[in-house]
């Protein structure tokens, strides 16, 4: 390994330990939103990942995404299988003649490797078999995010054709969002005994989690920089920027259409803002990044409302805040992106073709990782029923999955 940059070596370590720090911090999240019944297994579908995805990445994944490229659609298998090279080698940081140990590279990408998957489980929470979310895990993470990966930061089709996604808005984001609507759809409605509340049980819960994922979110994108730079420095103030806008932005409209302020709306809007911000917070000015953060709250707001009236059961929104805020944030990277940050123009600066290039991500993102999800979930319900029996369900999934209780009197 020659000529390694240090500083960008510690900013890319450090960076891929916030990002797993996230992993936690959305356990906390959905375990704070969930009711106490089930807190234990939703908190335990974010951990597991954690686990699987990492031998998953050791053992291809990361080979796939990144290795080299074959017809545009995925990574040779066999180039880092094992870890085969990975210890030995560097990668240069784009931009620059410097580089970092491709072994850092490793470590931070199987950081959201591990978190996409996660955050599809808030929307099937309260009533999916764990076995077969196991299944799911592993079934997902081949053949939706790997491709995703590799298309887009691993010199795939898209990467060729010029789309940006500077730290998931598509690989992350709108990839486990459409793919919570369809596990909605095949999994069906929570049975809810009459007069049940499902409000969240525990909303400090919630806070701790959100301050986690905000936390963790600046080496999610500042750390997507590669280097000690200035664009670091700006995706790092743009991530800010925009979850800022997006909490107040959200709180204030659910002062004035419920008549008081909410935590757990403004908790949301603020992950809404980090997750539309995402694809764009190395592309865009920070005054831009403010305009993402309003836009996407009252577009993302208007979501969960226009998927209550559709009568659809994602318990935790995934779609909503994760599914739109990427899928809008991967096209304001076509209106919003300044030549001056990062290389890239979009309309703003009279480039019509980004525009229709990330507006061509999005529609491919929402539309394979729906089917995909779709078909997985169908076949895996073949061979492992998705759903656990009522009973279960009715009883709480921790006691009747793990027989453990998250409060014990």
């Amino acid at each position: 390994m020659n000529n390694i940059d240090t500083g960008a070596t510690a900013l890319v370590l450090v960076s891929a330990a916030l990002v797993m720090l996230m992993t936690p911090g959305l356990a906390f999240f959905y375990g704070g939103l969930v009711r106490r019944k089930n807190v234990l297994t939703i908190m335990m579908q974010s951990f597991v990942s954690m686990g699987i995805v990492t031998i998953i990445w050791v053992f291809g994944g990361f080979s796939m995404a990144f290795g080299k490229d074959i017809g545009g659609i995925i990574g040779n298998p066999a180039q880092y299988f094992a870890l085969r090279g990975v210890a030995l080698d560097s990668m240069q940081i784009p931009g620059s003649t410097q580089t970092i140990p491709l072994l850092a590279f490793f470590v931070f990408q199987e950081m959201f490797a591990i978190i996409t998957p996660a955050l599809i489980t808030g929307a099937f929470a309260d009533r999916v078999s764990f076995k077969s979310y196991l299944i799911f895990l592993v079934l997902w993470s081949f053949l939706v995010y790997i491709p995703f990966a590799h298309w887009v930061w691993g010199n795939g089709f898209l990467a060729q054709l010029g789309f940006k996604d500077f730290a998931g808005g598509m690989v992350v984001h709108a990839s486990a969002g459409f793919a919570a609507l369809a596990s909605v759809l095949i999994v069906g409605k929570r049975k809810i005994k009459k007069g049940e509340k499902t409000l969240p049980h525990n909303i400090t819960y919630v806070a701790l989690g959100a301050a986690l994922l905000w936390f963790g979110w600046f080496g999610f994108n500042g750390g997507s920089a590669l280097g000690s730079n200035g664009l670091a420095a700006v995706a790092f103030v743009n991530t800010d920027v925009a979850a800022s806008f997006a909490m107040i932005t959200w709180m204030i409209v659910d002062w004035i259409r419920l008549g008081k302020p909410s935590m757990v709306g403004a908790l949301t809007g603020s992950v809404a803002g980090l997750a539309t911000v995402t694809p764009a917070a190395g592309y865009v000015q920070p005054w831009a990044a403010a305009i993402i953060g309003v836009a996407c709250a009252i577009v993302c707001y208007v979501a969960v409302m226009w998927r209550g009236k559709m009568g659809w059961d994602d318990a935790l929104d995934v779609w909503g805040v994760h599914g739109v805020g990427g899928a809008i944030g991967l096209i304001f990277v076509g209106i919003f992106a300044s030549a001056a940050v990062n290389n890239v123009g979009g309309l703003i600066e009279g480039d019509v073709h980004q525009f229709l290039i990330q507006l061509l991500g999005a529609v491919i993102a929402i539309v394979y990782s729906f089917v995909v999800t779709y078909i997985l979930l169908w076949l895996v319900n073949l061979v492992a029923p998705v759903r656990v029996p009522e009973r279960v369900e009715t009883k709480g999934l921790d006691q009747g999955i793990f027989g453990e209780d998250a409060y014990v009197e």
